[in-house]
């Protein structure tokens, strides 16, 4: 489908909303009635989310001068999604990179957050699951003052699932192609008969064999909760998850391609053997306490540590054999990741009236400390060609045992942050909001037994809004971010120690919750400018054989994006994002260049990506059908190969059974052959899923 067809749907769906919303609000009652519930189910606002945690405070997003999106657990069962990256599609501005990585308004990011804090169980090559999880928060643009070091692109932040006050089971069961299979279960209630303490317990098992030859994949989660009520108004919540990541053949790279693009062998094609594999075993434990201080202040505090081992064995892709077009090199790794960290955060709000004004204070401050253990070997010479056409595989246990004479290399990593931030929300009237803000930090990075880096920073954040009517806020806002150089790029043999990379955004949209938050509709635009990014130097002479770094890289990201929200009719929803971008080099020495770029371009940075998801539901036969699709533009690879735009289409049928319901769902309905992302020359693009089926049977007491 071209640009053109995909954004003439986008503007289909679009007029129909805005010219059905009077006629909605007319047909449907206030949405606080409980009989309307019962009518019309789960159709109403179904998607939307009122309120937002992604500025360590409950806030209205239309009080929040920065572009964010919130994607709940209503869209997560009707789009079947299992891990981050089954939602990507409905997030303006990101698009899929590599395993948890992302493109996030043009820049290539992985961090994530939970609760609001540090600590992401899923490491290295591991994909974050959703199981255990309510929402996700994304916060678009430098997210510096809530957050501390980070890239301009945004953040996204896990908000997990807590014990609920009122009783309640729930048991899925699931099939599906490629030898899909799984059960989970989820219990929430009180624990006395005074709802003092809380509690919620779920487990996770899910195993299929996918399509990538050799390939089976076995997850398992249990996450398990306890809230107190420890006083009026406050809250102690106790959490502990483990998971359980067993994956054959796994550790994957992509299909090889040619320059435009085009994959040279089967998507099926695998340059793992059968007895390959990656395992993560981790576990979080995390203990949150909010109160409420009379009726104008709230304050909490957390505590959260992780201890995660990703255990792999893998051959890796190296490109044609020379003077072969068939035969792949490859080279034997293993490899094993150990990675711990411990993170604590408090903030405080308070509502402060002075001067005839009321003043939203927060403050908050926040300390993480990670150490990071690789250990690995890697077997380069007497390891056998891959067939691409034609694959023949054996068992590895001779590449295993050739490795196991090599010695590991120890890579030990330790990584210190703390900081603390002040912002102050001014309301001059009920139509005008000023925001400022600063924050503090602090860092220590480094590799044992070789150089720590210690520095810190102070970055600000400022914005107003002006809102015409209550459900409509325009609003402009600057913010900054920084991020550490890496520890290895801060020796004394490359020049180091350097100065943070920084990030300056501008932003101007509008955000709507019109007609009782049945339309939302949102609109931004940004300019953002990263400076300090390092580059070799070759003006300069090496230094111990390694060649000179100077922070002498600017890049310019220019983009918009619309999101959409609404409910065209009482009994149908649809949501529409679109994001374009245009992020280039605008500051270098020639010849020289930067990471995960190619001259000028980035690599996996579409200019336009469109998304849609449209649900209609049928009360009278209990029945629910949806529709989705997503359109990315083309890329390069991180080789300057060109990586083919794609469109796929999804659907779901969802129907209630009285004592259950049963959802059925299609991903990629055309069984189109694409490229989710490129990465380079020697490993291939990664290929999307083809065609994919699943059955839900879910049981709700």
């Amino acid at each position: 489908m071209s640009i053109f067809r995909a954004t003439l749907l986008a503007s289909a769906c679009l007029c129909a909303s805005v010219a059905s919303a009077q006629e909605a609000l007319v047909a449907v009652p206030d949405a606080g009635d409980t009989d309307q519930i019962i009518v019309t189910g789960r159709a109403q606002r179904l998607y939307r989310t009122e309120t937002t945690t992604v500025g360590k405070a409950a806030q209205d997003p239309l009080d929040i001068p920065q572009a964010l999106q919130v994607i709940n657990k209503d869209l997560f069962a009707d789009q079947g999604a299992r891990d981050a990256t089954d939602i990507y599609r409905n997030i303006s501005g990101v698009s899929f990179f590599s395993y948890a990585g992302i493109t996030f308004r043009g820049f290539r990011q992985d961090q994530s957050f939970y609760d609001g804090m540090r600590g992401n169980p899923f490491i290295g090559f591991s994909v974050p699951q959703l199981f255990n999880i309510e929402r996700v928060e994304v916060l678009k643009g430098p997210a510096g003052l809530f957050f501390g070091p980070g890239s301009p692109g945004g953040i996204i932040n896990y908000a997990s699932k807590v014990p609920d006050d009122k009783a309640a089971m729930r048991l899925v069961a699931t099939a599906g192609n490629y030898d899909r299979r799984g059960i989970s279960a989820e219990a929430t209630g009180p624990v006395d008969g005074d709802g003092v303490v809380t509690y919620r317990l779920g487990g996770f098992y899910e195993a299929s064999n996918p399509y990538r030859i050799n390939t089976k994949n076995v997850s398992l989660i249990g996450d398990g909760a306890i809230a107190i009520r420890t006083n009026e108004g406050g809250k102690l919540t106790l959490q502990a998850t483990i998971y359980d990541n067993d994956l054959q053949a796994n550790r994957l790279r992509g299909v090889l391609t040619d320059n435009d693009g085009n994959f040279l062998g089967s998507i099926r094609w695998n340059a793992n053997e059968p007895t390959d594999f990656l395992h993560l075993k981790s576990k979080a434990y995390q203990a949150r306490y909010a109160t409420a201080i009379g009726d104008r202040v709230m304050f909490d505090a957390g505590l959260r540590y992780f201890k995660a081992t990703e255990t792999q064995q893998y051959h890796e892709p190296r490109g044609f054999l020379a003077g072969s077009t068939d035969l792949v090199v490859r080279e034997f790794r293993d490899q094993i990741r150990d990675v711990d960290g411990l993170s604590f955060s408090a903030n405080l709000t308070a509502r402060v009236d002075l001067l005839g004004m009321e003043h939203k204070l927060q403050t908050g401050a926040d300390w993480y400390d990670e150490t990071s253990v690789l250990n690995s070997r890697i077997l380069r010479a007497g390891v056998t060609p891959l067939s691409l056409s034609n694959p023949v595989y054996t068992n590895s246990a001779r590449d295993v045992a050739r490795a196991a004479l090599l010695p590991f290399a120890v890579t030990d990593t330790r990584t210190k942050r703390k900081g603390a931030y002040l912002q102050d929300q001014i309301s001059l009237s009920e139509a005008f909001i000023l925001v400022g803000g600063v924050r503090y930090d602090k860092f220590e990075d480094g590799v044992v037994g070789d150089r720590f880096y210690t520095d810190e920073d102070v970055t600000f954040r400022t914005g107003a809004i002006f809102k015409p009517r209550r459900d409509v806020s325009v609003y402009l806002s600057w913010s900054q971010s920084f991020e550490p150089q890496s520890a290895s790029s801060q020796t004394i043999d490359v020049g180091g120690p350097f100065a943070p990379v920084t990030g300056d955004q501008f932003e101007g949209g509008v955000k709507t919750d019109l007609f009782d938050g049945r339309l939302q509709a949102n609109f931004a635009a940004y300019r953002i400018v990263r400076k300090n990014i390092l580059q070799a130097d070759t003006s300069l002479p090496p230094v111990n054989g390694q060649d000179q770094l100077r922070p002498i890289g600017e890049v310019t990201s220019k983009g918009f994006e619309i999101d959409l929200s609404t409910d065209i009719t009482p009994n149908w929803v649809a949501l529409v994002n679109y994001g374009f971008n245009d992020t280039k080099i605008t500051g270098t020495i020639a010849g020289q260049a930067i990471t995960n770029a190619v001259g000028n371009r980035f690599a996996n940075a579409p200019k336009h990506k469109l998304g849609f998801w449209t649900r209609y539901q049928l009360p009278a036969i209990d029945t629910a059908i949806a529709f989705g699709g997503e359109y990315v533009s083309k890329r390069i690879s991180l080789s300057g190969q060109g990586v083919k735009p794609y469109t796929i289409f999804d659907a779901s049928l969802t129907k209630g059974l009285g004592f259950a319901e049963l959802m059925l769902r299609v991903d990629n309905i055309f069984d189109k052959v694409y490229a989710a992302s490129g990465f380079s020359a020697q490993s291939g693009h990664f290929p999307g899923e083809p065609r994919t089926f699943l059955a839900e049977m879910r049981l709700n007491f």
